[in-house]
């Protein structure tokens, strides 16, 4: 399938991923949480160079939602923001980020919940690239999509715009210059949304759910997930 694909003519220009499964899939190995976690960074990062070379260029994962850092013990946050660090020094080494000019960017409240350092080396890596405009690799941390709407909610009242249409909501969300998402993929088989999760974006995207956590999502069910997108035909509501 891995060559096939690279001839399918209608390939996502956005694709959006939950990531579910990590803990679940640690536990059917009587490991740690921590395992988990660490297993699922080492598949994101197989997915995001997989994406490059299909030159798909708009690829946006959650990473984790405000409410996890809120609800889950003290020691599982702290190794969250250790594995989060050390993906991020190392994204910073990734040569296809540069050689493709992929501009990354973290959207959340990442901010206000991480610790200095780590909001130190994200920083880094999101000012080394912010002149790179020929695709986007989105992060969504300390994220509820429901957070990102009442922020722009309250921009559009606090610049007293009575009339509002779909540009301009979209012009005040975080992810305004993104386009929207034409397929989010759930794995964890548990198909059901989260957290509003890119309630905007995704309001036209076909969806693809899966029974495998995502530590053992490969690339060949991404390329699956491509495949099942690449065949189906979007009426977009006509």
């Amino acid at each position: 399938m891995s060559e096939k694909i690279k001839n399918f003519k209608n390939l996502p220009k956005h694709v959006a991923i939950i990531p579910d499964g990590n803990r679940r899939w640690a536990k059917n190995q009587s490991k740690a949480s921590s395992f988990g976690h660490k297993k699922g960074i080492e598949t994101f990062e197989a997915i995001v160079n997989r994406a490059f070379d299909l030159e798909i260029p708009n690829l946006t994962a959650w990473g984790c939602s405000a409410s996890n850092l809120q609800n889950r013990g003290s020691e599982e946050v702290i190794f969250l923001y250790q594995l989060f660090k050390k993906t991020f020094k190392k994204l910073l080494d990734n040569e296809k980020i540069f050689k493709n000019k992929i501009r990354v960017r973290v959207l959340g409240k990442w901010r206000e919940k991480f610790p200095k350092p780590l909001i130190y080396v994200i920083e880094k890596l999101i000012n080394k690239t912010s002149s790179y405009s020929k695709g986007n690799l989105t992060y969504l941390m300390a994220y509820d999509g429901r957070d990102e709407m009442i922020e722009a909610i309250s921009k559009l009242k606090q610049n007293g715009h009575q009339l509002i249409n779909a540009d301009l909501v979209k012009k005040n969300l975080w992810t305004h210059d993104l386009p929207p998402v034409d397929l989010v993929i759930r794995t964890g088989g548990e198909p059901h949304w989260s957290a509003g999760f890119m309630m905007w974006d995704t309001a036209e995207s076909q969806l693809y759910f899966t029974e495998k956590c995502w530590p053992e999502f490969g690339i060949e069910e991404f390329d699956r997930a491509l495949a099942s997108y690449s065949q189906r035909e979007r009426r977009m509501g006509k």
